[in-house]
């Protein structure tokens, strides 16, 4: 019998190292979806548009928003995030779960708009604070004003940590990634989302 597949939220401040750990839960993995967001912001390099991100200009991004073309939106350190619906409803109608990668105000809105969706919030950091500031000028991609922006956003996006369901300590991106991959699991096997089947064995 098929399950429904859930809806992974994945935040976490600029230098956390999101991406890495995402990159890991989904490889080799058929049965999740990385939902890939729009963004006005331009392409790091070695991103790959419609693979990373879709990367598009703000005129069109606002037609997508007032369309009703995304599940969610936000603005982050200047530029537009948000997800397209379309692949997302595609996806959970054909059963299989949908990873995000998104902003906290994204995730809330999610949270917000699908309160009857398997939803899981997982939030994820560093084992420090200061390892943020570190990774953002490792990175050698943003100018020192756009790091001190991150940066601030970052202590704003930790007041919002306990709001999500699980929060992931990204020391190690293989470990953080076994720790997503176990949360998910310890989601499908709980008593409430497999009650069918003892029902089903009952009623036999």
């Amino acid at each position: 019998m098929n399950e429904c597949g859930e809806l992974i939220v994945v935040s976490g401040p600029s230098g956390a190292g999101k991406s890495t750990v995402i990159s890991r839960v989904i490889l080799h993995n058929q049965d999740i979806v990385f939902s890939v967001s729009a963004t006005t912001r331009p392409p790091r390099e070695g991103e790959k548009n419609g693979v990373n991100y879709f990367f598009t200009d703000r005129p069109h991004f606002e037609a997508m928003i007032e369309n009703a073309e995304l599940l969610e939106h936000a603005q982050y350190v200047g530029n537009y995030y948000g997800t397209p619906k379309a692949p997302v409803l595609a996806s959970i109608a054909k059963g299989r779960s949908v990873l995000f990668d998104i902003e906290v105000q994204g995730a809330m809105q999610i949270k917000e708009q699908c309160p009857e969706a398997i939803l899981i919030l997982i939030f994820v950091i560093p084992p420090d604070f200061s390892e943020i500031e570190k990774r953002l000028h490792a990175r050698g991609t943003d100018s020192e004003e756009k790091i001190q922006q991150r940066i601030k956003t970052a202590r704003s996006e930790y007041s919002m940590a306990l709001n999500y369901d699980y929060i992931v300590i990204n020391d190690n991106p293989d470990s953080a990634a076994e720790e997503i991959k176990a949360i998910i699991t310890a989601e499908k096997c709980k008593a409430e989302k497999r009650k069918k089947y003892i029902t089903e064995e009952c009623s036999l």
